[in-house]
């Protein structure tokens, strides 16, 4: 059988542990704080890294393009 949706890709989430300069960790509070007068929702600041990181690296062109090439290098064996 032949479906338009290819198969899903993993979704098992990776946990990881970071450490925060406290500034950094202000800011990222401050940052839920507007999202909520935003959008209404509360998000703890840990809920909302994943999708700033996700925004910020498919953003970033020199990423992309470093990332395509590191990519291209590993199939050819450099």
């Amino acid at each position: 059988m032949s479906l338009r949706l290819s198969q899903l890709p993993d979704r098992t989430p990776v946990r990881m542990t970071i450490a925060l300069d406290p500034e950094l960790a202000t800011a990222l509070g401050d940052y839920a704080e507007i999202y909520e007068r935003t959008y209404g929702k509360t998000e703890k600041p840990e809920a909302l890294v994943p999708a700033m990181l996700e925004t910020f690296l498919g953003s970033d062109a020199g990423f992309k393009r470093a990332r395509k090439a590191l990519s291209n290098n590993a199939r050819t064996g450099d």
